[in-house]
């Protein structure tokens, strides 16, 4: 089923129900301690993989149960929204979120959690990444083919490799398993040398 083409993203009761998951995830990252810039940074540091765990884990969770129930035919992947590849506005859009997160301790979701948590650093984050996607929006036009340079058609992993989408998914998680281990064992590397 899916939710767009049905028009059941309208009314009070999906607004209620973005409002329930909103809240509930912004809990959960509460809880995890990503409302806190040191927490998020320590992963820089080598300290501590909290950030790449939980969103690795995440990734690959909803990878391995999307394909899985298309694989059983309870879920059309075909009508689900993925959008279009541009390589290097998203390399150049990637390397920017990434010297951000480094340079602020946030990314735009938990410097949320950081604000509902009374962290006055996810304020300022919050404010400079207003200040600048106003300032993107501005400059856009200006930018030109840069925009759409690498343009491709290619729009998931598994249409890259050329492989289904189940066992690339599957894949992932062999590879989050794996990063999992050799961030514990980085973890207990750290720990010690600072013991």
């Amino acid at each position: 089923m899916n939710l767009f083409s049905n028009d059941a993203l309208h009314g009070p009761i999906a607004l209620l129900l973005s409002a329930l998951l909103g809240t509930g995830f912004g809990f959960w990252l509460e809880r995890a301690g990503f409302g806190s810039s040191r927490k998020l940074t320590a992963i820089f540091y080598l300290q501590d993989f909290a950030v790449l765990k939980v969103m690795f884990a995440a990734m690959a969770t909803a990878a391995v149960v999307l394909h899985t129930l298309a694989a059983v035919g309870a879920l059309e992947l075909g009508q689900l929204f993925t959008p279009p590849s541009v390589l290097l506005p998203q390399a150049l859009g990637g390397l920017v979120f990434g010297i951000g997160f480094v340079v602020g301790g946030y990314c735009p979701g938990t410097a949320a959690v950081g604000l509902a948590s009374g962290h006055f650093d996810a304020f300022l984050f919050l404010l400079g990444a207003g200040l600048g996607s106003l300032g993107f929006a501005y400059v856009t036009p200006l930018l030109g083919e840069l925009t759409h340079g690498g343009s491709c058609d290619v729009g998931s992993v598994p249409q890259l490799l050329g492989i289904g989408g189940l066992p690339t998914a599957l894949g992932l998680a062999a590879i989050a398993v794996f990063a999992f281990v050799l961030a514990s064992r980085i973890e207990r590397t750290s720990a010690g040398r600072q013991a």
